[in-house]
């Protein structure tokens, strides 16, 4: 090899860095939405049975939003906000949140795996329900984890809404 391929030669050894999807979204990974940069600090994957969908915590600052991704036909995107909603089990068939009556359309259970700050749920098994409006524009999410029931209230995005820029390969 001459000293000029030496100096000239292409870096072939550089990780090559994988592109991402709603559906492969990575913890560290920079997500864009609104204008607003998050960083990507956990990430759950819910299994039930065969089926299998995303949550992923985005944060920046001290503002955490979660984005959940799914496919049911097509891809199905949504974000999140942890509410205070007090909810016992059993789940009803609708909730009240500011003024809107939410009613059941899901509920079931699965087994999660967390990633990044989610780690500490791995294998655990979540009962949850999904609840939307009348125009089925706003969503509220309830997952039972034992100790307490969290509630989320979101909505639909589009895939054209958010970028993701790969923080690792």
């Amino acid at each position: 090899m001459g000293i000029f391929s030496k100096l000239f030669k292409k870096d072939t050894d550089k990780p090559q860095i994988k592109e991402r999807s709603p559906l492969s979204i990575e913890v560290g990974d920079i997500i864009t939405y609104d204008l607003v940069d998050y960083e990507v600090v956990g990430k759950i994957t819910y299994r039930q049975d065969n089926y299998e969908w995303f949550g992923y915590q985005l944060l920046e600052g001290k503002n955490s939003i979660w984005l959940s991704a799914e496919t049911d036909e097509q891809l199905e995107l949504g974000i999140y906000q942890s509410i205070n909603l007090p909810v016992s089990k059993p789940f009803p068939k609708e909730l009240t949140y500011q003024d809107t009556t939410y009613y059941l359309e899901e509920e079931g259970e699965a087994r999660v795996v967390g990633e990044g700050r989610s780690r500490n749920i791995n294998g655990r098994q979540i009962q949850y329900a999904e609840y939307c409006d009348e125009e089925e524009e706003h969503y509220l999410s309830l997952e039972d984890w034992g100790s307490e029931v969290e509630a989320s209230y979101g909505y639909e995005i589009e895939p054209y809404e958010i970028k993701i820029i790969a923080g690792s390969n």
